[in-house]
Formats: C-alpha cells, sequence, structure tokens
C-alpha cells in the first residue's frame, strides 16, 4: 500500500511539472490571451478631437482588462492637480474583433477662497465622467484602433458641455 502510494503521488507530482511548465500556460504568451480578447494589460495614446479635453496632445491611458468583463483605467494624468483618479467600468465583445467599453470616474473641483484647503479637507467632488469607446482589435490580438466618447456630469447628474470625441491607439503589454 506504500509503494502504491508513492507511485501515485511520484505521477501527479510528473504530470504537475508537465502541464505546468508547458510554454501555453502563461496568460501572457498563450494564443488564447492574445486572439480574439481584450483580456489583459494595455497602453493606449487617446486624442481628443474636441472639448475640454482636446488640448492634451501627450494624454496616455493604461488599461486592465479583467477576463470576467470588468476594467480599469489610469491616465498619465492622474496625479495632476485637480485630475481623476483610475475610472472602472465593463467591456463585452459586440463582434469579431470589436468590443466596446464604458467606464466612469469622479471629478474634482480646487476649494475656492471660501472654502479653503484645510477646512474643505482637499479638491472637493465636482461630479463624474463617463468614458464610451468603441474598439477594433488587430488580427494577431497586440494592438487596436479605437472612437472614444467623453460624458460629462456635474454633481446633480446633469450633463455638461466640456465633453468630447477622440481616438485611441493601444499596444498589448507582453513579456
Amino acid at each position: 500500500m506504500k509503494h502504491q502510494t508513492g507511485s501515485l503521488l511520484v505521477a501527479c507530482s510528473a504530470l504537475l511539472i508537465a502541464t505546468g511548465c508547458r510554454e501555453d500556460v502563461s496568460s501572457q504568451s498563450s494564443e488564447s490571451s492574445q486572439g480574439a480578447t481584450l483580456a489583459g494589460a494595455w497602453r493606449s495614446q487617446v486624442r481628443f478631437s474636441g472639448g475640454i479635453l482636446a488640448g492634451m496632445s501627450d494624454l496616455e491611458f493604461l488599461y486592465a482588462y479583467n477576463a470576467g468583463g470588468t476594467m480599469t483605467e489610469s491616465s498619465n494624468y492622474d496625479e495632476a492637480a485637480n485630475s481623476s483618479p483610475p475610472a472602472y467600468g465593463v467591456w463585452k465583445k459586440t463582434g469579431p474583433q470589436r468590443f466596446e467599453t464604458k467606464y466612469l470616474f469622479f471629478q474634482t473641483r480646487a476649494p475656492g477662497p471660501i472654502d479653503g484647503i484645510a477646512s474643505a479637507g482637499g479638491w472637493l467632488p465636482a461630479g463624474h465622467g463617463v468614458l464610451t469607446e468603441s474598439i477594433t482589435l488587430s488580427a494577431d490580438g497586440t494592438s487596436y484602433t479605437s472612437t472614444i466618447k467623453y460624458d460629462s456630469f456635474d454633481k446633480t447628474g446633469k450633463p455638461t458641455e466640456v465633453g468630447g470625441d477622440g481616438s485611441g491607439k493601444g499596444t498589448r503589454i507582453v513579456f
């Protein structure tokens, strides 16, 4: 019985080692992770042709698309004064090599002279933004192009006039 258990343990260990060491197991190197899905990490250059973001010629977004359909976005302006924190949202496949994303972020405003930074507790809530992006993935799954729409809302949920339309060019982040 002892010999049989030992043999079974060795066989299971060998099987685990053989399957765990295969090159295609890594989510970053497997064909299925890069083929026709957004799941993974991306870097995108985003250019807006109108609205408040039109003057930002160096705007970049980092995305993390999760296999379950959720996503996170962060920009190279996240740490700038009166900037927005990362955005959180969802994504879905809409056709072959095509996807749609919708992500939201909070907007802030600087405290005015009456508020004072000390009494106001720093930057104050000013509403939220919604970005909707239509993405076309390249045939090899390593890059994409997109159109993006930015809608802005005040603290009461009323639309503001600072939104705009733009485009993006993304590349998959890999080892």
